[in-house]
């Protein structure tokens, strides 16, 4: 006798009837639109006129080589650049998936650009790239108050429970932190809170000078606050649903740097570019 035998009836996909109200199974909608890094050729092959773009593309994939095996980061001005060469280098670098505003004087708009440490500054008499993990400015400006922290003084209103404690818990690591230190993270997802007790910490905290948006299949909004080395790192769905609400005490939230492979890998990538162009 085989030892197969057959399945019996009434199993299986299609064997059971339509529920009565016609209902059908639905799924939820999958993340969409990730971006992607795809090397763009700018149609400019020969151009002797262009010459100044080359040489500054050779210099920042050098700098990129360079900051990706620890070097501080490196400047290149744009402003000298005529119309055509400063529409080749805008075509080249594009925009990646990270920008940021720096408050203050000057105010500073940060673009990435498609390659990863590669940055674009523009503002009040700036017009720059910066080369790096993360633009300076956005490091040494970012706890200069935009909103001062009120600190214990803020006033409490009713359903203030659980903000105090956070408080206390934020200023004492923001007191003690050190450069290259381990970050200290405060997940709000996962503690009691109320409506208010955001409300209280948000006027405790007060808010700083860098505020940082990074689009991948979701956003990741990073926010300084004016208590030094206190960030809020917000993480939302690609259907803009906040899954994951955090405070970070370092001195740069890591979801913010290009990694050192991101800058060797933009080093390369610029220098496919420039082969190809010129």
């Amino acid at each position: 006798m085989s030892n197969f035998v057959l399945p019996p009836v009434g199993f299986g996909p299609g064997s059971q009837p339509p529920t009565d109200d016609g209902a059908e199974l639905e799924y939820m909608p999958m993340p969409q639109d990730m971006r992607t890094f795809s090397l763009h050729i700018p149609e400019v092959q020969g151009d002797p006129s262009l010459q100044p773009a080359f040489d500054l593309l050779a210099q920042v994939a050098k700098a990129a080589a360079t900051s990706g095996l620890g070097a501080e980061n490196r400047r290149f001005d744009l402003s000298a650049l005529d119309k055509a060469n400063r529409a080749l280098m805008a075509e080249t670098l594009g925009e990646g998936e990270v920008s940021m505003r720096i408050y203050g004087i000057p105010a500073i708009a940060v673009q990435e650009s498609v390659f990863a440490g590669v940055w674009v500054l523009k503002g009040a008499g700036q017009d720059a790239i910066e080369v790096g993990p993360v633009p300076q400015a956005a490091r040494t400006r970012a706890f200069e108050p935009r909103r001062p922290a009120q600190g214990t003084e803020a006033p409490r209103q009713p359903g203030v429970l659980n903000a105090p404690p956070i408080l206390v818990e934020l200023q004492d690591k923001s007191a003690s932190q050190r450069e290259g230190q381990d970050p200290h993270v405060v997940n709000l997802t996962l503690l009691p809170h109320t409506e208010q007790d955001l409300a209280w910490l948000d006027l405790a905290l007060g808010q700083g000078s860098t505020e940082i948006l990074s689009r991948g299949y979701g956003n990741c909004r990073v926010s300084a606050t004016a208590l030094a080395h206190v960030w809020r790192v917000q993480f939302f769905n690609s259907m803009d649903t906040l899954i994951l609400d955090t405070f970070e005490v370092t001195t740069m939230p890591e979801v913010t740097l290009a990694a050192p492979e991101d800058l060797t890998d933009s080093a390369a990538r610029i220098l496919e570019v420039l082969e190809a162009i010129r």
